[in-house]
């Protein structure tokens, strides 16, 4: 019995020190020292999702925030009829529900994994705890939260000033990162991404191929090319 327990103990610890690696490793959190995360730990567990599965469901109560290791998820919102909105692509490093969790609200969309995943999942009292005693975690998660309300912002503006075609080179822009003329590969599917430019996947389609036919981009599967730049940029005005 009593080698029974050793091993529980020994098995316990080696699951809050691979927590607090893990902690250590997000961008919110990598500054503190090591110490510090403790506290942190006993309120963080983790969550494997396979490709596909939810996370969470709209509805659900929001007792903590999420923080990606590896993999990628997606945040939709469901009308009432059924069509998906993808509202927000998250990736390793990213974090989401911290201001459902500030506000004790329900989450209002639903998380899905896109691949296989491993989040942690941050109770919402653990985390109080450590805001109040540290002041710099409480300003970094401000700036975190106000970064995210600024891309927003600029969401808002591309849906209602630019056309579909204009959201649709931004974003190649923003993907190829400057490596033009060599192909950049998304991880998403074309559904995906034109749900998260608030296009339908045949108006998507349609403005893909109209680019490729003037030699502007190559497209292979997941795979995209700017081959022209500035007549690229010519077009998105």
């Amino acid at each position: 019995m009593e080698q029974k327990s050793r091993a529980s103990n020994q098995g316990d610890h080696q699951y809050r020190q691979r927590i607090r690696d893990l902690l250590a490793q997000t961008p919110l959190f990598s500054e503190l020292p090591v110490e510090q995360l403790d506290p942190l730990v006993r309120g963080t567990r983790k969550v494997r999702a396979q490709r596909g599965e939810i996370i969470f469901h709209r509805g659900d109560p929001c007792v903590g925030f999420h923080t990606v290791i590896f993999g990628q998820v997606k945040l939709v919102y469901v009308s009432a009829v059924g069509v998906e909105r993808v509202v927000r692509l998250i990736g390793p490093g990213d974090s989401f529900g911290e201001a459902l969790m500030f506000l004790e609200k329900d989450y209002i969309i639903t998380a899905e994994a896109l691949c296989d995943t491993l989040l942690l999942h941050v109770a919402r009292e653990a985390l109080f705890d450590r805001l109040d005693r540290d002041p710099r975690l409480a300003r970094r998660m401000l700036v975190s939260l106000s970064r995210r309300l600024f891309m927003l912002m600029g969401d808002v503006g591309a849906y209602t000033m630019r056309s579909g075609q204009q959201r649709l080179i931004g974003y190649l822009f923003r993907e190829a990162r400057g490596r033009f003329g060599e192909p950049f590969r998304v991880e998403v599917t074309k559904g995906v991404i034109a749900s998260r430019l608030n296009l339908t996947p045949e108006h998507f389609s349609r403005m893909l191929r109209e680019l490729s036919e003037r030699h502007l981009i190559r497209v292979r599967g997941r795979e995209f090319t700017i081959l022209d730049p500035e007549g690229l940029q010519a077009v998105h005005g």
